[in-house]
């Protein structure tokens, strides 16, 4: 199974990171897009269809909580799998995320978390079928 992944992060380095860990865990990937921030990430969207999103919380603009809440309400991307990756520590706006079935890697992370986080997004026969495909280490957490 290849993905197509969005990839939102306002930090260059940071997206270049995600996109480096899922490469290291041997996430097969077939395109990889990025945003800046929620409304660019939206415009993606429009764009075209993905398998998957990770998300930063704080950016500018559009922050990680009114994506994942405007994703949601739309039905074009309501079922959108979605990973937060954040360095975010409170655990109302945790709270807030989960009540919207999605999954949560803290930074730093190691590759292998992020893998565990996509395949728990994922789910089912799809999740099962990454989890046979990949080849994670150990490596450096980013």
């Amino acid at each position: 199974m290849s993905m197509r992944i969005l990839v939102v992060d306002d930090s260059a380095v940071m997206r270049k990171l995600v996109i480096r860990s899922l490469e290291m865990a041997g996430i097969p990937v077939d395109q990889v897009r990025t945003a800046v921030n929620g409304q660019d990430a939206l415009v993606k969207l429009s764009e075209g269809a993905f398998d998957l999103a990770l998300v930063d919380i704080n950016m500018p603009i559009m922050n990680g909580i009114e994506l994942v809440e405007r994703i949601r309400g739309d039905s074009s991307t309501a079922s959108l799998p979605i990973v937060i990756v954040s360095t975010e520590g409170s655990e109302t706006r945790l709270a807030h995320l989960r009540s919207f079935s999605v999954g949560f890697v803290r930074k730093p992370f190691t590759p292998e978390d992020l893998v565990d986080a996509v395949i728990g997004a994922i789910g089912g026969e799809n999740g099962q079928e990454l989890a046979e495909g990949t080849m994670c280490g150990g490596g450096p957490d980013f």
